[in-house]
């Protein structure tokens, strides 16, 4: 069917699907699939539609309100939508979107473990296999192909773990960046003190060779390379901004002698700490 809805562009088109007693009872069943081009100043409010809205950003961009909350999704944006409850979603510049209301009995699990206080938007790193599950179910109604609902209930649960998968990842790194964030205001707080790996690994309550990978991963430098940067940063500051002792900045940089801090200021400057604040006070 061709959409006659305001600000929905010509040629926009939706299906409607009626489920069997079997799909209700036991399955993840479609309700209503689309593809729709929305016009600059399309907004729709509802206090309840019931259903579950799955949107796929094609191109443009749409702003969601949800439980007094705004959210704005982009291209290549999944916009998850628990529509028994009010919402309300829309344009100023236009969206296209291929999208589907669906239900059923694990609908309501499925929304609440992808969603988790996270907001109804998502991003998906890879979106190839999300976009082929929802396609078919949008190509089996515009092109009139048979219906199985079995089948659609097995697209319907591919999307839904194509969504969890990214939400878990999303978890997970922020997890992992939060690990680095805490180790490198250790690593600035106890810049003096001895900060081997095993002991910034046990303050992440992490093994050895697993924080070093995700140190590295997250950071670009390995733990020792970042302890390194990090005092001759510091000291690199005290050259610039007091009169202390060569020696003096040495300790409280952490490095455990003369030698070894001007051997090693010099590998990553150029200049031992003495050419240094020279240099610094002649600019």
């Amino acid at each position: 069917m061709l959409s006659t809805e305001k600000y929905i562009r010509e040629g926009s088109d939706f299906y409607v699907y009626t489920p069997g007693a079997m799909a209700k009872g036991l399955l993840l069943y479609p309700m209503i699939i689309g593809y729709f081009r929305y016009l600059p100043g399309y907004w729709i409010r509802r206090q309840s539609f019931d259903s579950f809205l799955i949107m796929y950003i094609r191109k443009g961009s749409c702003t969601v309100e949800l439980d007094g909350r705004t959210y704005h999704a982009y291209e290549g944006n999944v916009v998850l939508i628990d529509c028994y409850r009010p919402h309300a979603y829309g344009t100023d510049t236009g969206w296209e979107a291929e999208w589907i209301h669906y239900d059923g009995r694990q609908a309501r699990g499925y929304y609440n473990a992808i969603v988790n206080d996270a907001g109804p938007v998502i991003t998906l790193k890879d979106t190839y296999r999300f976009e082929k599950y929802l396609h078919k179910i949008y190509v089996s109604f515009r092109d009139s192909l048979s219906i199985r609902e079995a089948l659609f209930n097995n697209y319907l649960v591919n999307l839904m773990t194509e969504l969890l998968l990214a939400r878990n990842q999303d978890a997970a790194e922020q997890g992992s960046r939060g690990v680095i964030d805490d180790t490198i205001a250790y690593i600035t707080e106890h810049i003096r003190d001895e900060l081997a790996l095993g002991q910034l690994a046990e303050q992440a309550a992490l093994s050895p060779f697993y924080f070093s990978r995700l140190f590295k991963k997250e950071t670009g430098f390995t733990p020792h390379e970042y302890v390194i940067e990090a005092r001759v940063n510091a000291a690199k500051y005290f050259l610039q901004s007091g009169k202390m002792s060569i020696k003096d900045i040495c300790f409280s940089c952490g490095f455990t002698s003369e030698s070894s801090f001007c051997t090693t200021f010099k590998k990553v400057t150029g200049q031992t700490p003495s050419q240094y604040r020279t240099s610094v006070d002649v600019q």
